[in-house]
């Protein structure tokens, strides 16, 4: 706890100081008489000004919210003695905003107890420590003021916001494991593929009888099996470009945690590879502590400033599984980023690039040099773009506040164009 004066202790120490030297300079005793009651004042006050004793407590009501929604503080206040103006201030970080008045006024008798709940908006994603109070008290003459803090830290955990998704963006290839996902080959399953004539080993039950009955021949369902597959989102965070209230770092990380979401919700297996300045990956798994595992690691996404080169060989083997989907979710602002995309096709991944579109955080500038250069830069990523296209690269523009599932079904329009293509 700390003590500090009050403007009007100062004011009044200095009122009664100059009353008592003017009247010892200039003789005139009646500017004693107007400055005793000022100097009784703050005498009387100063020895009757007690500590206050006050106790703050605080509980957060969830450790885990999504972005745009709201988690409450629990605040509990004791007061050993009475004390007629207590200020109270919950610190909160950038990112998280108080939906009530913050700081808070109350007035609490001896041995009261005093509960207040705080709603905090969390708008911005991240994991923030909460739960310090601050709190400040005056005396009853209002000449000192008395400041301690209270509460104890805890982390509460701000995933990004999801959105709806109709339709995902499927690999190539599948894997071995049963999932939701319908293959290309034949064998168990419940999608129906062809007829086929009987061969002995198969089961009974598969014997289509009316096409037996016509043909006088036993006949067979061949069925699509269902299989799952793997998918792995790259998150490039070597640079972005921001606004004061986001970035395109924050719609790539909302866009792979909507992804993750999704395809971990059709039993596929889902990694993730943070390629930027920190590298950070975690292999393909599936299940909801998979999803947990996910969000938390994109909760730690951030743009560290490194100028090492990076490659492929810089991530462990096991994060890019064989016919594995790699979604990558990048600016493309760095040629390390750039270059490791390329070096993914080259070794024959299944690539597809979402472009997360820079122009909308620009300024565009107000002098010709300014916007030649910009147009310069456009034709620049239209040429990479194009680059990307002839390697077999499936890419789109996002652009901020376009539907993610817009972005998807370019993707997949590529695809469908490339496989008439090669055929």
């Amino acid at each position: 706890m700390t003590r500090s004066a009050t403007a009007k202790l100062r004011v009044y120490t200095a009122l009664a100081g100059l009353g008592l030297i003017g009247a010892l300079a200039l003789g005139r005793p009646e500017l004693a008489a107007i400055a005793a009651p000022f100097a009784v004042f703050v005498g009387v006050g100063l020895a009757l000004a007690r500590r206050p004793e006050v106790k703050v407590y605080s509980e957060l009501e969830r450790e885990r919210q999504i972005e745009g929604r709201h988690v409450t503080a629990e605040l509990e206040v004791v007061a050993a003695s009475s004390v007629d103006r207590l200020e109270l201030l919950l610190e909160l970080p950038e990112g998280l905003e108080a939906e009530e008045p913050n700081p808070r006024l109350i007035r609490l008798l001896r041995g009261q107890r005093r509960e207040i709940e705080l709603p905090v908006l969390c708008a911005q994603w991240g994991a923030y420590e909460v739960g310090k109070v601050l709190w400040r008290a005056r005396d009853a003459f209002g000449l000192l003021t008395f400041e301690g803090s209270g509460g104890e830290r805890k982390w509460v955990k701000v995933y990004p916001r999801g959105e709806a998704l109709q339709r995902l963006l499927r690999p190539l290839e599948t894997q071995a494991f049963a999932g939701n996902q319908v293959t290309r080959s034949r064998g168990e399953g419940i999608e129906f593929a062809d007829l086929r004539p009987f061969t002995p080993g198969d089961r009974i039950r598969r014997i289509n009888w009316r096409a037996t009955a016509r043909r006088g021949v036993p006949w067979v369902n061949e069925a699509h099996p269902e299989r799952n597959s793997d998918v792995v989102i790259f998150l490039d965070t070597f640079a972005e470009v921001r606004r004061r209230d986001t970035g395109t770092l924050d719609l790539g990380v909302r866009a792979a945690a909507s992804l993750a979401a999704h395809y971990l919700e059709e039993k596929d297996r889902v990694g993730l590879v943070s390629f930027g300045g920190i590298l950070n990956w975690l292999t393909v798994s599936s299940g909801a502590a998979q999803l947990y595992r996910i969000v938390d690691s994109l909760l730690d996404a951030e743009i560290s400033l490194s100028y090492a080169w990076k490659d492929l060989d810089v991530i462990p083997s096991r994060t890019l599984p064989p016919r594995a989907l790699v979604i990558a979710l990048s600016p493309l602002l760095d040629e390390r980023a750039i270059g490791a995309l390329l070096d993914l096709r080259a070794r024959g991944r299944d690539v597809a690039v979402i472009e997360i579109s820079p122009f909308p955080f620009l300024d565009a500038g107000e002098s010709e040099t300014e916007q030649l250069a910009l147009r310069l830069w456009r034709l620049r990523r239209e040429a990479l773009r194009t680059r990307y296209a002839a390697l077999g690269v499936p890419i789109a523009e996002w652009r901020e506040g376009v539907p993610l599932e817009a972005i998807l079904e370019e993707v997949r329009a590529f695809r469908r164009h490339a496989r008439v293509m090669r055929a």
